[in-house]
């Protein structure tokens, strides 16, 4: 998978390392993120700009019920990319994160091709470039690198965190938007959530802890981590994608210790609610967590990237976890996942999958 077009040496080492390592994608990025984290140092100060209105929490959040018996098709269906790795408008490249909104609109953080795609619900061909894709670069009209979307439905925008350019950006989806602005400025993003507050969440696997930050304030507060690497229950080794539920509580995909920390709003330290257990494909462990969902009832959905499944955590049982789709080898079968990232639920209750190595979208049905 060409996942650095533009010669980037630093990402042509990332990707060299995770085209060969299929047991360990991120290593390169865990030894070479200090170094990376120097080479933008014009991008701004840690800080949320005033003018900042936070995304609302999905309707399609809210309103997911899903039984706790549910069962979904063990066969998906490609809604996005799937072809080969490229960058028309109908191919993805490596892509991670992406948000569903109410209306089964998919924004995908398309990696390689350094921009936001969006499909419609039934635009099964040609996505949309709604940010970026103008190559990889620091400009206020170019992405590097992103990692994670949400649609900020108050000003009708996307949140980006636009990594390796080390900052959190906002692009309106109006027509006629040619760039973003910048929200938050050096910081080593991955994963973005919003509660029902309008406070943004935003994980920095340089420092690897967990921020919040407030409208209209340009102070933050520290939510989790922010001890160090580790393992221990204040500590994470690499903190990625995120999910915070209606009572605040923060999900943290903690991917070197695969495994999922729960941190209640005020706590000192976390609580392991999936994994733990050391790198496996056992029933009980995870593999190098990636995507995030918790639906109404305190389910936990994880997608597992080496593991190639995604796996659901009950509320009541937090020995080990149940796989609902994928687990069936790495590959490009309508039953199988390649490296999944990103996870979400529509208001129906069916399951959307980024592929990251297939470079493809996949929905499994509710039964």
């Amino acid at each position: 998978m060409n996942s650095n077009p533009s010669g980037d040496p630093i990402l042509t080492a990332i990707v060299k390392v995770e085209e060969k390592t299929e047991t360990h994608p991120l290593k390169s990025q865990i030894d070479t993120h200090e170094v990376a984290a120097g080479t933008n140092n014009n991008i701004g100060t840690n800080s949320i700009t005033d003018s900042m209105s936070a995304v609302k929490i999905s309707d399609a959040t809210e309103k997911v019920n899903i039984p706790a018996n549910a069962t979904w098709a063990q066969n998906g269906v490609t809604i996005a990319g799937g072809h080969r790795e490229g960058d028309a408008t109908n191919e993805l490249n490596g892509p991670r994160g992406l948000f569903v909104d109410d209306d089964q609109t998919v924004v995908i953080a398309d990696w390689g091709n350094h921009r936001i795609m969006q499909w419609k619900n039934g635009d099964t061909t040609n996505g949309l470039v709604v940010a970026g894709g103008k190559a990889q670069g620091n400009r206020l009209h170019q992405l590097y690198c992103p990692t994670d979307v949400l649609i900020d439905k108050e000003t009708d925008s996307l949140i980006i965190c636009d990594q390796w350019n080390r900052r959190v950006v906002r692009w309106s989806r109006r027509n006629g938007t040619t760039q973003g602005e910048i929200l938050i400025g050096n910081i080593h993003c991955w994963g973005l959530a919003m509660d029902d507050q309008r406070n943004l969440y935003v994980s920095d696997i340089g420092k690897h802890e967990v921020r919040r930050y407030q409208l209209g304030e340009k102070n933050d507060t520290l939510v989790a981590g922010g001890n160090g690497k580790g393992d221990g229950l204040s500590q994470f080794n690499w903190p990625t994608y995120l999910f915070v539920d209606r009572d605040h509580s923060v999900y943290v995909s903690d991917d070197e210790n695969h495994r999922v920390m729960k941190w209640v709003e005020g706590a000192k330290e976390g609580i392991v609610v999936a994994g733990g257990q050391g790198r496996g494909s056992a029933l009980t462990q995870l593999s190098h967590p990636t995507g995030l969902f918790v639906d109404t009832l305190g389910t936990l959905y994880v997608a597992e990237s080496q593991n190639h499944r995604v796996v659901r955590w009950t509320q009541g049982d937090k020995k080990q976890g149940t796989v609902i789709v994928g687990g069936n080898g790495q590959a490009g079968g309508a039953n199988q996942l390649n490296g999944p990232r990103g996870l979400s639920f529509d208001r129906h209750g069916n399951l959307y999958v980024v592929n990251h190595w297939s470079s493809r979208v996949q929905r499994f049905s509710i039964e």
